[in-house]
């Protein structure tokens, strides 16, 4: 309670009436309240997930809410969602191509998983990516050759296995493929232990940007297997295009978009949520910095989370906020 609130006497208490009472003493009781912990499962370190992680406790931090985002250093997308089926963890972010598998139990998941969307908060672009001068034009050519395919644990992982499924790189066509982490990838596509790695995250990456800083590299056309994608796995697969200029790029290359969402346990208390939101549709642009370049996050793009039903927290948050 404030000091302010402490000088009421009985007069001012008496002359407010009995639904003022209610919501001072309510006001005192939500200012002195527990502050709720929610622990948020991201990514590796340095990862775009974890950034975001990062910029969103410390958005929570400074924002005055009765709340505390505590993030969580994981594998990302897979990893995340059994964190949130374990109740390890109340938050997480996710591709949207394993939100949707942990919805409906299959794919990488034995049962449904109690997950919620709060928001759709930017695009992945998929980035194949092979040594400019090297003999590996198209993604077909890959056949038999070592290809870092994301960490175990990682949503990069199964959408590089769907992609070289629909090009036709399995049975005695099947790359070996390497589970290895971003850094890892870039290391071992720099040194030729790999002939490529794929990648799926904002545009610029940072890495892939240091890495082309490094070594000429190549971002083969991945468009082509949207529609295949689209008709083996559902509709979360989307034709994008890097632009010119990102990572030294002289013309567009058409990839494959799969979007990001912001999950929560679908225990996690509505007010929580709605506190939550109001501080991601407020600080976006912080939050969306360093992840992702030229992202905006609106209502009408937030909302659209296909086959993962939102919170309804987050129902009432998009209500009350823009109608």
């Amino acid at each position: 309670m404030t000091s302010a609130d402490a000088g009421l006497d009985r007069r001012s208490l008496l002359g407010i009436g009995v639904g003022g009472l209610v919501a001072v003493l309510a006001g005192c009781a939500a200012e002195s309240g527990p502050v709720r912990r929610l622990r948020f499962a991201t990514g590796p370190q340095g990862g775009p997930y974890h950034a975001l992680g990062r910029a969103l406790a410390e958005a929570v931090r400074a924002s005055g809410h009765r709340l505390e985002v505590v993030p969580v250093g994981t594998s990302a997308s897979v990893d995340n969602l059994r964190r949130i089926d374990r109740g390890s963890v109340e938050l997480a972010l996710a591709m949207a191509d394993i939100a949707e598998d942990a919805v409906h139990g299959r794919a990488e998941f034995s049962r449904p998983v109690p997950v919620r969307a709060l928001a759709r908060v930017y695009v992945n672009y998929t980035h194949l990516v092979v040594p400019a001068h090297g003999p590996v034009r198209t993604v077909r050519a890959l056949a038999g050759r070592p290809v870092a395919a994301g960490a175990s644990g990682s949503g990069v992982q199964v959408l590089a296995r769907r992609l070289l499924t629909v090009a036709g790189l399995t049975g005695d066509r099947a790359v070996r493929e390497r589970q290895l982490g971003l850094a890892e990838s870039g290391r071992a596509l720099r040194a030729g232990t790999v002939d490529a790695l794929i990648w799926s995250g904002g545009v610029p990456t940072p890495a892939l940007s240091e890495l082309a800083r490094t070594m000429p590299l190549r971002f083969l056309p991945l468009d082509g297997f949207v529609g295949p994608l689209r008709e083996r796995y559902g509709p979360v697969y989307s034709a994008v295009t890097l632009p010119a200029g990102a990572y030294g790029l002289r013309e567009p290359v058409g990839t494959i978009g799969v979007g990001n969402y912001l999950v929560a346990r679908s225990d996690v208390p509505e007010g929580a949520v709605r506190e939550l939101l109001e501080v991601v549709f407020d600080r976006w642009r912080d939050l969306l910095r360093d992840v992702t370049a030229g992202a905006r996050l609106e209502p009408r793009f937030a909302i659209s989370t296909g086959g993962v039903p939102l919170h309804p927290g987050a129902v009432a948050y998009y209500r009350s906020a823009y109608g």
